[in-house]
């Protein structure tokens, strides 16, 4: 199983240049790119052409463009505007061989009826799977283990994929997003493992159900989150992907960068070794 490294985690104290050379210093095999910052801000001093010549050149490739976020129960024009954004992140991804794009679905105070969110989210990734087919990409959704996502446990974020009923759409599978509300185990157990793209390593302090934020994360083995359970679950169902580190945590900020990836590297074996999951 190769370890990937999510930008997240460095958010505040690093850009793509600095976590491209200290991934590759560090072992990682992949990196997933943050595209509503730390990807434009590479931009602006580099082309397209210099990053996928720098994955050419070194050990460590992109696993995933992320975000396309809120894709799901929009409005005609918001939907443009997020299907003219998933094109421009499918000639990207193109340009520098990511085989995914992660999806996020909409966060909202709007109360809206789960068979509506059902009926929105089967329709838009029907068309975002026409769209990436030709590229060869895949679509990973990322359910968001937060009272106010419209997709929020494992178990409606699965049923609305197998809906779409495409083999390039499938889930990221965040272990804080699985604990944050309460997904159940039995759900997972019950998955296809081709169906989950992406796992995210990730830990929690032990805050209820429903009251998680993404600062609360902590290295992986540090909090309260079944790591062993969801991981070893999801490697029996035949999940062979890549595990991505991704952390928010404010205090991680403050370290160094080189410090703070080599600690997410390091934390994250250990758990993996633990459950005898081999990188």
């Amino acid at each position: 199983m190769k370890l990937c490294y999510n930008q997240a985690t460095t958010l505040e104290n690093s850009n793509l240049e600095t976590d491209l050379e200290l991934c590759e210093k560090h072992g990682y095999d992949y990196i997933e790119i943050r595209t509503m910052d730390k990807l434009p801000e590479y931009l602006e001093t580099h082309s397209i052409e210099d990053l996928a010549s720098y994955f050419e050149k070194n050990h460590i490739k992109p696993l995933a463009m992320n975000a396309l976020v809120f894709f799901n129960n929009r409005t005609d024009g918001e939907h443009k505007e997020n299907v003219k954004e998933f094109k421009d992140m499918l000639e990207k991804a193109k340009h520098i061989n990511a085989p995914y794009i992660v999806a996020v679905p909409l966060v909202t105070e709007e109360k809206i009826l789960k068979e509506d969110i059902k009926k929105s989210a089967i329709s838009v990734l029907q068309e975002f799977s026409e769209l990436a087919e030709p590229y060869g990409i895949k679509i990973a959704v990322e359910f968001v283990g937060h009272p106010q996502c419209t997709i929020n446990t494992f178990g409606q974020a699965y049923e609305i994929v197998e809906a779409v009923g495409k083999d390039n759409v499938g889930l990221v599978l965040d272990c804080f997003h699985f604990h944050a509300m309460g997904s159940k185990m039995q759900d997972l157990q019950k998955a296809d493992g081709d169906k989950i793209f992406i796992l995210h390593i990730d830990d929690t302090e032990n805050f209820p159900i429903g009251f998680l934020t993404d600062e609360d994360r902590v290295w992986p083995g540090h909090g309260a989150i079944d790591l062993q359970g969801i991981i070893s679950t999801a490697v029996e169902r035949g999940f062979d992907g890549a595990v991505s580190v991704e952390l928010f945590r404010p205090e991680y900020y403050k370290l160094s960068p080189d410090e703070a990836i080599q600690t997410a590297k390091d934390t994250s074996l250990e758990v993996l070794n633990q459950i005898h999951v081999k990188n």
